[in-house]
């Protein structure tokens, strides 16, 4: 009897649950879409029980395509879209608020602040992280501070915070489990990464009670197991990574200096820096690549915050196409040099820029400019966005010359001829592009034993295709000049 992972992969736009195989091998999957919320400008959100039914729902569907074999499963992976929170009571489960999603903006001022105080050094050394909206501690606070009688509670130990993965554990284990992983607890802003430690002094910028909190986790680690009526039986969860960090592990970038960049709703780049942090002059990301045995690996990270989600404008606010697909037809006919610039600083710009005052923009129109040009923009904006966080790497020392990609863009192969010409390097993408959830997946499968060394998931990476530079230096540098140029003229400072 085969056996098999339940991978969950909870992203900001859909939940998917997919089933893989003991070879790593994709073999059902089913995939939920659901609303996205915008109360006001810059803010984002999702209704949880959103999150929680489309889970539940897409692992009752995968596990149906077994004959309802729930002994088959032999371990259940975790992913998530990273930084959203959520606040709920421990009594009840029910939410005190929305989840504020990762993109959100609302706590910008309140950043400000912190960086006007002159906290922007310690909290930078001891996470590895900016001060910026996007990180969960800033959206903790606000949810203290602006729900009544929400304050209170929480320091009454009344309640308990979470990003999605530990609301998905805690929803899955019928309550019992309170719990999150050390790459999850990286991106809070509260996270020690080198004690790896909640860290009393952080939690007192933020005034945030310790009780709020998580225990922290090894990746690849016993997290509980799921409630006999969600799944049928009980179900042992045995991986949790956010879902950058289990891209990379799903790509099996296990030794220092490689990288992968994926391509959703935003897109991250990540080199492993190995067993230690490395510290950005270039305002990157030093966060937890994934925690082992209670050994961490590092890695340097430049978070773009629109990739996917421009061409999803292009379709759904302008109306320029009808489907993702039809990008690439239009791309294929139109000169790369067209002269239009598209920035999609819809909610700021992420690295190296971090400014989330930014506003998106398009530059270069002319008479003759149509929607082909339009759209091939927005396609290639995402390659100049990978090639700003290239360059930072590289002057911080860690230049990828080779990349794993995945994600749904990568199926587009003239962006991805774009991206290794624009880069001036090798792009490789893998047989299996759902790589964040084949990273829970080796991640749940390595406890449970179905894999018995990182050594053992190399050997299942392979490639489906490899992308080589075509440009000339000087044709490369011309075009990322005037990417560069655009961005200048969004910015806010």
């Amino acid at each position: 009897m085969t056996d098999y992972i339940l991978a969950i992969d909870q992203g900001t736009t859909s939940s998917r649950a997919i089933l893989f195989n003991n070879e790593g091998r994709s073999v059902f999957s089913a995939q939920e879409e659901f609303p996205q919320l915008f109360p006001n400008d810059g803010w984002i959100e999702h209704e949880p029980n959103d999150i929680w039914q489309t889970v539940k729902r897409t692992c009752q569907n995968v596990i149906a395509k077994i004959d309802e074999n729930c002994d088959a499963v032999k371990a259940i992976g975790i992913t998530n879209q990273r930084e959203t929170t959520l606040i709920w009571d421990r009594k009840t489960g029910e939410p005190v608020y929305n989840a504020i999603v990762w993109q959100d903006r609302r706590t910008s001022e309140f950043c400000q602040q912190l960086k006007s105080d002159d906290f922007e050094n310690v909290i930078s050394e001891k996470t590895g992280l900016l001060i910026d909206p996007y990180f969960s501690a800033t959206k903790i606070r606000w949810i203290l501070d602006n729900i009544p009688g929400v304050r209170t509670r929480a320091e009454n130990g009344e309640l308990a915070f979470g990003t999605v993965d530990s609301y998905l554990l805690w929803k899955l284990t019928g309550g019992k489990e309170h719990r999150t992983d050390a790459t999850n607890a990286s991106r809070t802003m509260l996270f020690n990464i080198h004690t790896q430690a909640w860290d009393d002094e952080l939690l007192s910028i933020f005034g945030i009670p310790h009780s709020l909190l998580p225990e922290v986790m090894d990746s690849s680690d016993n997290f509980g197991m799921t409630d006999k009526e969600i799944m049928g039986s009980e179900m042992p969860i045995l991986g949790i990574a956010g879902d950058q960090q289990a891209a990379l592990f799903g790509q099996t970038c296990f030794r220092e200096g490689m990288a992968k960049s994926t391509y959703g709703t935003g897109c991250f780049m990540i080199v492993n820096t190995g067993d230690s942090p490395l510290k950005s002059e270039n305002r990157l990301l030093s966060t937890v690549a994934y925690r082992l045995n209670g050994k961490v690996t590092y890695a340097l990270e430049g978070s773009i915050f629109i990739a996917g989600a421009t061409i999803q404008w292009l379709r759904d606010g302008l109306k320029l196409i009808d489907a993702a697909g039809e990008t690439e037809p239009l791309a294929q006919k139109t000169p790369v040099d067209h002269g239009v610039y598209l920035v999609p600083a819809f909610t700021g710009l992420g690295a190296p820029y971090w400014d989330p005052n930014a506003r998106g923009a398009i530059f270069g129109l002319t008479r003759d400019t149509g929607i082909k040009e339009i759209v091939t923009a927005g396609l290639q904006s995402v390659c100049y966005q990978t090639k700003d966080l290239q360059k930072a790497m590289e002057s911080d020392g860690e230049r990828p010359i080779a990349l794993r990609v995945d994600g749904g863009m990568v199926a587009n192969n003239w962006v991805m001829q774009f991206l290794a010409d624009i880069l001036g390097a090798t792009v490789d993408r893998p047989e299996v592009t759902e790589t964040t959830a084949l990273g829970a997946a080796y991640l749940a499968g390595l406890k449970a034993g179905m894999f018995n060394s990182l050594e053992d998931l190399e050997s299942l990476w392979l490639r489906e295709k490899r992308f080589e530079p075509t440009f000339d230096k000087s044709k490369r540098d011309s075009l990322y000049d005037g990417w560069q140029h655009a961005v200048r003229r969004v910015q806010s400072d």
